[in-house]
């Protein structure tokens, strides 16, 4: 059975029961690599001093996509913001995570073609219903949501990705807004690597929105002319 990280559970929280991205991309890369960092942060592996992440530890933990993080900020002689490594450690983390849930019988792969033409994979659950990984991880989250304090370490680390990639709507489109609104911030308050997944999310939207401007404000000029 996969070892379970937060990319592992994060993955779960963003795919629907048809195996399809609600969260969509690049926010789900973003996510993940944040994950990666808290599972770091957790595992006493790096900490952040002068806004840089820097390794407090270089023992690896024992999980493949954990450890080539680590692996990779050791090696780099620069220190970097945390926001700049989950820009870097993004990069094709969503087919690994994924990989690892389709081996350990979590998720199923189906390839198929939408209209006959374009390729599409889905990843549902592999035996037709939630897996139950993702029903614990809801129920965690959901009770320190309704609840007081800060919760466990994990859950609240999750509810704080969640809400930096703008899950936390869907995960808890059930609860009084307000309420889910108050607690999330309260419970991702402080975690210096969900501000920078918030923020690396941020940037990507904002760069993406100035390029679609940018295409459309050629369109039209070169319509008009």
């Amino acid at each position: 059975m996969v070892a379970f990280t937060l990319a592992h559970d994060l993955v779960l929280l963003s795919y629907d029961d048809a195996g399809t991205n609600r969260l969509g991309r690049p926010a789900l890369d973003h996510g993940l690599a944040g994950a990666l960092l808290v599972e770091l942060a957790l595992a006493g592996r790096v900490a952040v001093e002068d806004e840089r992440l820097v390794v407090t530890d270089p023992t690896p933990v024992g999980q493949a996509q954990v450890d080539g993080a680590l692996a990779r900020i050791v090696a780099e002689p620069k220190r970097r913001r945390p926001k700049d490594w989950i820009t870097r450690l993004a990069k094709d983390l969503p087919e690994q995570v994924l990989d690892g849930l389709v081996t350990a019988g979590v998720l199923r792969r189906e390839s198929d073609r939408v209209l006959w033409v374009f390729p599409r994979t889905r990843f549902p659950s592999s035996t037709g219903v939630e897996p139950a990984a993702e029903s614990d991880t809801r129920r965690r989250m959901t009770a320190a949501v309704t609840g007081d304090g800060p919760g466990d370490a994990r859950t609240a680390a999750l509810i704080g990705l969640a809400r930096a990639v703008g899950l936390d709507r869907q995960v808890f489109q059930g609860l009084p807004k307000d309420v889910v609104k108050r607690r999330t911030e309260e419970i991702a308050a402080g975690d210096w690597a969900v501000a920078a997944t918030r923020k690396a999310v941020e940037d990507t939207q904002a760069a993406l929105l100035a390029a679609t401007t940018a295409t459309t404000a050629v369109i039209v000029t070169t319509t008009v002319s």
